[in-house]
């Protein structure tokens, strides 16, 4: 059985180890994400009911994180990295901890969420060209795709430039 948690401090070691392994070699990879889970805690941008990880029989086995970035000075999160260590691919994981991710923000009056990926991938969640919200992305090469996911307390006036915690361009 998977259970579906909020990251504790002595998950850090093993959400580290999940996140490194689901990277490595990914072709849409910095080969940082593992670095840039660690460097969002303890910023302004973690928020760590916003953290979460899947554990199978004691071990955790995936990982989410959303982090605040903001629009026109609001907060607004934006998620990632998501990773499922390989071992585990294919059964149901990734999927598990977006939805905890996305059910976690809207229970926490969050407006929306936003995330960089494959469209064809993350439209099965409900997410769409932010450009669609009036959200653009700090880098117009990212367009395509660059997502929002609009949640119940998503405000139409909430428009301009998402930016991303300081962490990513480091990172990210």
């Amino acid at each position: 059985m998977t259970l579906i948690r909020r990251e504790t401090d002595r998950d850090h070691a093993a959400v580290h180890a999940v996140q490194d392994a689901a990277f490595k070699g990914a072709a849409h990879a910095s080969g940082h994400e593992a670095d840039l889970v660690d460097a969002l805690r303890g910023t302004d941008a973690w928020a760590p009911p916003h953290s979460l990880v899947a554990e199978i029989d004691g071990a955790v086995v995936g990982h989410v994180v959303s982090s605040y970035g903001t629009v026109a000075g609001t907060r607004v999160l934006g998620l990632g990295p998501i990773g499922v260590h390989p071992d585990r691919h294919g059964q149901g994981i990734g999927s598990a901890l977006m939805h905890a991710a996305l059910a976690a923000a809207d229970a926490r009056d969050e407006p929306a969420v936003i995330l960089l990926g494959d469209p064809g991938f993350y439209g099965r969640f409900g997410f769409v060209p932010a450009a669609d919200h009036g959200i653009e992305p700090e880098h117009p090469e990212w367009g395509y795709y660059f997502q929002i996911r609009t949640l119940t307390a998503w405000d139409d006036s909430l428009k301009g430039t998402f930016a991303y915690a300081p962490p990513f361009a480091e990172f990210g």
